[in-house]
């Protein structure tokens, strides 16, 4: 029987993998957090560009969280939701369960050799087409491939059907039902660039590519069903995993952006802009920059959405306080940026790694431009604020052009939404109403929202809607001069890589 603690509530674990560590929540249905708890995992780094996990000690330290969030609420939540790391790989023997190697991470660069190789013999529209991907190490496929290619036997175990291939979300869901179950869901195979996402189903002709037994990969399911029964060892109890999703697509899901033309934008050291584009969606020749991406409805049923990556967001705040000096505090921008009247004709292009979508132009860097004796330090700072705004217009109306779906909403979340003068600067910029919701763990509500839609915790993706709230910012200021003013320093960083060769 449930134990529904916070007033009789019923409740949902939500398990939130992430690159660095394990994060568990107990979420009621009324949206509020009841318990979280936090894991850290190590990260191993065998070569310059190898990025490696211990695929057991993800899951040592996942269920780890998971108990000390339980045992923290006193809950006997009604099901689980998994939301993960995308794109990171681990094989493991069918039968012991025991990884063959260490989980290759979605950072890991070790097959950019091979991804040019196919790009040249293949060419984009080849795997665009089938998967809405680029040919790139970030995603599983050439993964998967150097893992067949290089621990011995993994082949030829591999084709007498005795090895698993999956991401984080498979092993998670293995481990946790005592290996009885292999799944995943439509957004995380849809990152592996071998899932046809209009077909929905695994692509005969891109495995034959890479080498990959169809029958080593997991069932593909619906992002919001049961799909297995957690082992009652693991927290004392028989409960339903009933909540699949990739981080993105499933802050995508928490921020209810479920009809075409609603986005989400995420603010950390970079920022992740994903907007449903519904399910009739086809490229319409180039996409400049950006994926195509298997989302989730209302109800978690298959739509597409186009993601696009700015590089640098919050680092750019990040470079003025640890390297330049010119603040001590990531906060002391919203006071810089409104002490003066505007940004003084200073643009900072933060391209200190090279500019993502819609540019893709590795070779790209950092640029301040426009400064005069009368610049000041908040000129900079604000400029530096200002930077993350253009760049999302730059993403979002390039995803609007592409797809001929017009932008509705910008729900954004992340570290610089705690800014309200970033906020209502978005909001000018973009030309639309920007949301910022009340919990800022849209990841993991997503991944609980999934799970309790197909578990009875919420009637109806209304019931779960309800339970968010959001403060609002409207469009108040024109500020087109100003955007004119970013795209040319924009082409002036641009310029900087063509005249330098």
């Amino acid at each position: 029987m449930s134990n529904r603690k916070a007033g009789g509530q019923k409740t949902v674990l939500a398990l939130d993998q992430g690159t660095t560590g394990s994060t568990a929540m107990i979420v009621a249905e009324d949206g509020r957090i009841l318990a979280k708890a936090y894991r850290e995992f190590t990260q191993h780094f065998p070569k310059p560009g190898w990025v490696e996990h211990d695929a057991e000690e993800i899951w040592d330290v996942t269920r780890g969280a998971a108990r000390e969030a339980l045992e923290t609420s006193g809950a006997r939540p009604e099901a689980v939701g998994i939301t993960n790391q995308r794109e990171t790989v681990v094989a493991w023997d069918r039968e012991t369960g025991k990884p063959l190697h260490r989980a290759l991470v979605w950072q890991d660069r070790r097959t950019a050799t091979r991804c040019r190789q196919l790009a040249r013999e293949k060419g984009l529209p080849f795997l665009a087409d089938r998967t809405g991907l680029v040919w790139d190490p970030y995603f599983s496929g050439s993964k998967i491939e150097w893992l067949l290619d290089h621990v011995p036997g993994l082949r030829e175990r591999a084709s007498d059907g005795k090895v698993f291939f999956g991401t984080i979300d498979s092993w998670l869901v293995y481990c946790l039902t005592g290996g009885r179950d292999f799944v995943t869901d439509h957004t995380n195979a849809s990152r592996t660039m071998l899932y046809n996402i209009r077909l929905k189903a695994w692509d005969p002709e891109l495995l034959g590519l890479f080498g990959v037994p169809e029958a080593s990969l997991p069932k593909v399911c619906h992002s919001s069903e049961v799909v297995g029964i957690v082992d009652g060892n693991h927290f004392g109890f028989e409960i339903p995993i009933s909540g699949i999703a990739g981080d993105q697509q499933a802050a995508l899901f928490g921020q209810a952006c479920w009809s075409p033309g609603e986005a989400k934008s995420t603010y950390g050291t970079g920022a992740f802009l994903l907007m449903n584009v519904g399910p009739d969606y086809r490229p319409m020749g180039d996409a400049r920059g950006l994926l195509t991406t298997i989302a989730c409805t209302a109800t978690g049923a298959p739509t597409l959405a186009l993601e696009g990556s700015i590089f640098i967001a919050g680092a750019a705040v990040q470079w003025l306080r640890d390297g330049l000096r010119i603040i001590e505090h990531a906060s002391e921008t919203d006071e810089l940026a409104r002490s003066v009247a505007d940004n003084g004709g200073v643009y900072f292009v933060p391209a200190l790694v090279g500019l993502g979508a819609p540019h893709w132009e590795p070779g790209a860097r950092g640029t301040i431009v426009g400064l005069t004796r009368g610049t000041s330090r908040a000129h900079i700072a604000r400029a530096a604020l200002e930077s993350m705004a253009y760049g999302t217009r730059d993403v979002a109306h390039t995803m609007s052009s592409v797809s001929r779906v017009p932008l509705q909403v910008m729900k954004a979340d992340g570290g610089a939404t705690t800014n309200d003068w970033f906020m209502q600067f978005l909001a000018d910029v973009l030309r639309v109403r920007v949301a910022r919701p009340d919990v800022i763990e849209t990841t993991a509500l997503g991944a609980a929202g999934l799970a309790g839609l197909a578990t009875g915790v919420w009637k109806t993706p209304d019931d779960f809607s309800a339970s968010r709230t959001y403060q609002t910012f409207e469009a108040q200021s024109d500020r087109e001069d100003d955007y004119k003013g970013w795209r040319r320093a924009v082409d002036t960083a641009l310029h900087w890589v063509k005249s330098t060769g």
